[in-house]
């Protein structure tokens, strides 16, 4: 079968290294966007999770082939459809996960480590893990946390307690948010996963109330923090707030009245009013620890 190149970039899915730009927060809050040396480890950083989270949905499509083929969007997946065969995918991946570990290792060995173990528990999400409810939420935060630790701890730069908690809520909250929206569709009649017979929309509107005044919480606190202050040489950074409360609102709305939720990344980046948002946030943001 030759090879359809344009299937396999979609199989690698290029628009979800979005996800990535985690890896820039500790340049961003830690006061380094003038460190040369740290923004190339940070780029470094950016492109061996984005391999390596190439390599990892292929593993995942591969085993998901056949129930993809049951619904209505993921029948269109290239291994579910032939586009790609299982050889190709597997060559691609095998291809992906070797140059990202050896860009990792250009970063630090500190990255190397943090991407190895995002491999590790990919793997486990993958085989197992994705049938356990709560542990299958956990699993998917993870990944985002350790693009957060490796673009922190991982590139020498020192972790923010607060900025390391906020992280982990809004990944939480992410990731509940994309089983509420599983949970709730029905159209088609298609198979859904085997984890969403074990919630119940009461208990993840829970855990989305839980994770979204974590974040806040965490978040004004990181802001508020006499060491945010000290190094940022600013106590204005409060002021940001209210993009990150307006963000979740937002989110949430298009969660319960849209039907979205169930690719975050395609959300944030398909809403006008988010992307407005994030905009105004990031400049905000910058402006405010860089003048």
């Amino acid at each position: 079968m030759s090879l359809n190149l344009t299937a396999l970039v979609r199989l690698l899915r290029p628009k979800q290294w979005v996800k990535n730009t985690f890896v820039c927060a500790g340049v961003l809050f830690g006061a380094q966007l003038q460190n040369m040396q740290l923004l190339k480890a940070a780029a470094l950083t950016f492109v061996a999770f984005s391999l390596m989270g190439s390599s990892v949905y292929v593993f995942n499509d591969y085993l998901d082939r056949e129930s993809d083929k049951q619904h209505p969007t993921k029948r269109n997946r290239p291994l579910a459809t032939g586009a790609v065969t299982p050889r190709q995918g597997f060559l691609a991946a095998a291809v992906c996960m070797g140059i990202s570990l050896v860009v990792a290792y250009l970063a630090d060995v500190r990255v190397l480590g943090v991407v190895v173990m995002y491999l590790a528990i990919n793997f486990a999400y993958s085989l197992r893990l994705k049938h356990q409810a709560v542990i299958d939420v956990f699993c998917i935060a993870s990944g985002f946390m350790l693009r957060i630790l490796a673009g922190t701890w991982g590139i020498r730069i020192a972790p923010s307690g607060w900025l390391i908690l906020t992280g982990m809520f809004i990944t939480l909250f992410l990731g509940f948010a994309k089983r509420r929206a599983e949970w709730a569709d029905v159209s088609g009649g298609h198979a859904r996963r085997r984890v969403l017979s074990l919630y119940s929309r009461e208990l993840l509107d829970t855990f989305l109330s839980i994770t979204a005044t974590g974040t806040v919480l965490s978040y004004g606190l990181y802001t508020l923090d006499p060491a945010t202050i000290a190094l940022h040489r600013t106590d204005k950074l409060i002021y940001t707030l209210p993009f990150v409360l307006f963000g979740l609102f937002r989110y949430l709305f298009l969660l319960h009245n849209g039907n979205k939720g169930e690719n975050p990344s395609a959300d944030v980046f398909t809403d006008h009013q988010i992307i407005l948002c994030g905009i105004a946030y990031g400049g905000s943001a910058l402006w405010l620890l860089n003048r």
